[in-house]
């Protein structure tokens, strides 16, 4: 910035209205203010603080809070004031605000290809924003609200819609401060930016930002301010590579169930993994006690009504040893499915050592998953091994899990995971193996930096693609290396396993799958005699009845099926006297 914009910037700053946190509006300004604004966002309201005459009134219309809502005063007059007219309702929102001065913005030079933003225009956009504001936690809004073409100048939606799969994996909406309340500075806001934890595609983010900014550039707006929490390193990074400078603009909430983490300290279990805290939010809910037992690998006990239960993530003790065995030994799972008459492919235990007999073993099936006879989160997996070459170093890799090594017929189709609870499937979800999207700019191995950073963030740390021999595999099977650079839109299949610890994606495909799969997972629960399991299918068709069984898993991740009622069926089978509703019959 030259010494013409400092100057510009600061004297903006020394007469924003917006920034004068003890200051109220006068002269022309207060003649333009429409007062006391208020504008409804479908999942809260957005209260612009500095159009009332009175933190008492402020205070007011924030206790007029809907049920289920989400209400944001932003643009405060003296906030600690207004906090303290009600400090056991209100709280300081641990939010920054950042502001873009569209004279200061510089378009980008990026072109993206996989993906186009464009306004939310249909029923299916909507729920699509809906989905993707589930998957990240955040209030969800009626349908048809995103749809009222009557304020269609006051709220913008945009989404980005995925061009390959027609797939919406991103929204962001701006609201106009001009047609809210006259805004005299001509100003606009960001607020709901958010990408489908599974979209493939780097630059969702950034493209939707500069969609908006620019869309108000046109309108002849001064800048676009927006609130992000002062944790959120990946998305404020975003936004100071954009322009966005820090401002003196502070957020009040409500203490409502939504925002309790905001306001509350943490409770002991706040350092369990997500899906140990999955369990223990649900139970704290419904007044359940929670006692941490080892924070280091998830071990909880939960209490009510003189009943205790120890469990580790989503195993209890209700899982008797012999089911787990079950399940942690592949070859005792195949063996008792194949028996009750479900469908698992075909499968050899082999010595690593015997490189004959499994040589025979791949001649025969030509395309074969190497996998440990026991172990868990896809280690020592390897899927659609081809060459002796490849069968070879598959094994010893395998071995390195455990002794017994399995060779199993490769099975083309999607990766199904379902979750059985009580011998009734709860969710549904098709897990795929992670894809690289090329730039024409980034080394492959600078591609999966990248989709580590955007998978870690969207589950906690759960998600990365490992640099080991399985992903040079799958990158040589794809014809490159690690320091290739690939063309761009160019997609690479970077591992065969679709695992989440191993950097897959997953999709909630709970209402398409075939009646069939849901009554195979059932009859595969039953057998295992466990009451909680996942499921792992390869089918060719989600809505067909077609399946090969090729794992049970004694502890499945609940929290990768959201929105699914995965947590709450679990505490219903654990304390049935807290549900609120139980599942009828299918």
């Amino acid at each position: 910035m030259n010494a013409t914009h400092h100057r510009q910037d600061r004297l903006e700053r020394m007469t924003s209205l917006s920034l004068k946190s003890w200051q109220s509006a006068t002269g022309p300004d207060a003649v333009s203010l429409k007062n006391d604004t208020v504008v409804e966002m479908g999942w809260g309201r957005i209260i612009f603080g500095h159009t009332f005459q009175s933190n008492h009134e402020l205070y007011d219309t924030l206790c007029k809070e809907g049920t289920g809502k989400r209400d944001i005063a932003f643009y405060l007059r003296d906030p600690h004031v207004l906090l303290s007219l009600g400090p056991d309702k209100l709280f300081m929102d641990p939010s920054h605000t950042y502001r873009l001065w569209f004279h200061d913005y510089r378009p980008g030079r990026q072109r993206w290809s996989a993906f186009t933003v464009r306004r939310l225009s249909m029923k299916t956009d909507a729920e699509a924003v809906n989905r993707i504001y589930r998957s990240r936690k955040m209030v969800t809004a009626d349908t048809g609200f995103y749809l009222d073409k009557t304020a269609s100048r006051l709220r913008t939606y945009l989404v980005a819609e995925e061009l390959e799969s027609r797939r919406i994996i991103g929204t962001v909406t701006g609201l106009d401060h001009v047609e809210a309340f006259n805004d005299p500075e001509s100003g606009a806001s960001l607020w709901c930016l958010a990408v489908d934890p599974q979209a493939k595609a780097p630059g969702v983010g950034e493209a939707m930002v500069r969609h908006l900014a620019e869309h108000y550039i046109a309108r002849g707006r001064s800048y676009i301010d927006l609130s992000v929490m002062h944790d959120n390193a990946e998305a404020i990074a975003l936004y100071e590579k954009l322009g966005f400078q820090r401002v003196p603009v502070f957020c009040i909430k409500r203490k409502n169930q939504i925002n309790e983490p905001f306001f509350t300290a943490s409770a002991p279990e706040e350092k369990l993994n997500p899906y140990a805290r999955i369990i223990t939010d649900e139970a704290r809910r419904r007044g359940i006690g929670v006692e941490v037992l080892d924070e280091e690998h998830n071990y909880f006990k939960l209490m009510h009504g003189g009943r205790s239960m120890v469990c580790r993530e989503s195993l209890t003790e209700l899982t008797s040893a012999i089911a787990m065995s079950r399940c942690d030994d592949k070859r005792l799972t195949h063996g008792l499915l194949r028996t009750a008459g479900l469908k698992v492919p075909r499968q050899f235990t082999v010595n690593v050592d015997d490189g004959e007999s499994s040589a025979a073993v791949l001649e025969e099936l030509k395309r074969v998953v190497v996998k440990p006879a026991r172990g868990e989160q896809g280690n020592g997996i390897s899927v659609d091994v081809r060459s002796p070459e490849a069968l070879e170093k598959t094994l010893a890799w395998a071995g390195q899990f455990c002794p017994d090594v399995i060779i199993e017929s490769y099975v083309q189709g999607e990766d199904l995971r379902l979750i059985v609870i009580d011998q009734q499937v709860v969710a549904a979800a098709v897990r795929r193996p992670p894809t690289i999207v090329g730039t024409g700019r980034h080394r492959i191995s600078e591609l999966i930096q990248k989709y580590n950073r955007r998978r870690a963030s969207a589950t906690d740390g759960e998600s990365r693609i490992p640099i080991d021999d399985e992903t040079r595999r799958c990158i040589r099977q794809a014809g490159h290396n690690l320091d290739d650079v690939i063309t761009a839109e160019e997609k690479i299949q970077v591992r065969k396993t679709a695992n989440l610890h191993t950097g897959g994606t997953i999709e909630d495909v709970t209402e398409i799958i075939h009646p069939a799969l849901v009554e195979a997972a059932e009859q595969a629960a039953t057998v295992l005699n466990i009451p909680v399991t996942g499921l792992d299918m390869i089918v060719p068709d989600l809505k067909g009845s077609e399946y090969v069984i090729i794992e049970a898993n004694e502890r499945p991740g609940l929290a990768n099926h959201e929105p699914q009622p995965t947590a709450e069926r679990f505490i219903d089978l654990l304390f049935p006297q807290t549900a609120v509703s139980r599942p009828g019959p299918r």
